[in-house]
């Protein structure tokens, strides 16, 4: 499969959607069941972010400044969540998915100082008690939560801490690290979705899922997220747990898939196969399979990440997943909050963001 000529055609539909957007505050989130267009959300919805980045991954790709524009527009009211009061930990996904490749893309001094305030706004949610970043303060029944979503946000700490910002924000990233490491994941490398702490004391309470089927269960996406993020974390650390805990979750993803390489949203729902999938769970785990193969050694184990990641991606490029003419996203079939029943089986932003990131991956490999 020629990926170039994927992210062609990718670029042309996201330039053609942004041309449709009326106003920057109107942020792709998701497309309902039979509809052609996105729902949009506020610039404070926690998706926000990942709008914007996947503009800018289209502009990367292409060089057009019509997309560049683009991005630039729906990335400037993004500003107003990098000030405090942090409201969350998706401070992370919202200024860096979108202010983040600004700055990398095209070195404007002001992203960067965006996306530092940004750093330190999240730093305001972490508890040296606990010795993790609180994920939702507004979920007072839950104490000290910390969800498997938050290892991503880290990746900003990391950031700022080498860009201007003080090393404080890298020591909280390891901490938080550390911390998840012998608590949200758990002995056999799988992953809770949500830990509960005591804010006083710093005692582990429980493990327990709120996207996922049950507190016990594999929710796809969070075990994405710890492939990930925990990658990141050793990329930026050179700690080599923290490559163990990315590879064993790895293991553990790969263990479960399908035949055709989509995980089901939650591996342990009983109605599999009749379960729907999480394509953006796929999307994601091929990301981190990508940055572990930048970050191992053994050719054997480069080449399994390369091979998996190309693998799923080339399954997302094709029926039944990518969208082709159906509506305005480029992937099908994801799953955001089951257990709500909401988002099932629907095109959702971060899938589009993932996929067009491991897209560009897997180009700069084949150039």
């Amino acid at each position: 499969m020629n990926f170039s000529t994927v992210l062609d055609d990718s670029v042309a539909k996201i330039q053609a959607t942004a041309n449709q957007l009326e106003t920057a505050n109107h942020y792709p989130r998701n497309i309902s069941q039979g509809k052609k267009n996105w729902n949009t959300v506020a610039v404070r919805d926690w998706t926000s972010g990942f709008w914007p980045g996947v503009l800018w991954y289209a502009y990367e790709h292409s060089h057009d400044e019509g997309i560049r524009q683009q991005a630039e527009r729906f990335t400037q009211p993004i500003e107003c969540i990098a000030s405090p009061p942090a409201l969350d930990h998706d401070i992370g996904f919202m200024v860096f998915c979108s202010f983040g490749h600004g700055f990398r893309l095209t070195g404007n001094e002001s992203y960067r100082a965006v996306c530092l305030q940004a750093a330190n706004t999240l730093a305001t949610l972490y508890n040296p008690s606990v010795g993790t970043i609180l994920s939702w303060p507004h979920e007072k029944a839950l104490q000290h939560n910390t969800i498997i979503d938050n290892m991503m946000n880290l990746e900003l700490l990391f950031w700022a801490a080498k860009n201007g910002g003080s090393k404080l924000l890298y020591d909280i990233a390891v901490k938080h690290a550390e911390t998840c490491m012998s608590t949200v994941v758990r002995p056999d490398f799988s992953t809770y979705h949500v830990g509960i702490f005591d804010p006083d004391n710093g005692a582990f309470i429980k493990g327990v899922t709120h996207q996922g089927y049950a507190d016990d269960s594999q929710w796809a996406r969070g075990q994405g997220w710890a492939i990930y993020g925990y990658a990141i974390c050793y990329r930026e650390t050179g700690n080599p747990t923290f490559l163990e805990v990315s590879q064993k979750a790895a293991e553990v993803f790969l263990n479960r898939l399908p035949e055709d390489g989509i995980p089901y949203w939650d591996f342990d729902d009983p109605s599999i196969p009749k379960a729907p999938k999480d394509a953006s769970a796929a999307a994601i785990a091929a990301c981190g399979m990508l940055e572990l193969a930048t970050l191992v050694e053994d050719h054997d184990s480069v080449a399994q990440y390369t091979g998996v990641a190309r693998s799923i991606i080339r399954s997302l490029s094709l029926e039944p997943y990518l969208s082709g003419d159906t509506n305005q996203a480029l992937l099908l079939h994801s799953t955001g909050h089951h257990p709500k029943g909401t988002e099932i089986d629907v095109p959702i932003i971060y899938a589009d963001y993932y996929y067009m990131e491991a897209l560009l991956r897997l180009r700069r490999l084949s150039d």
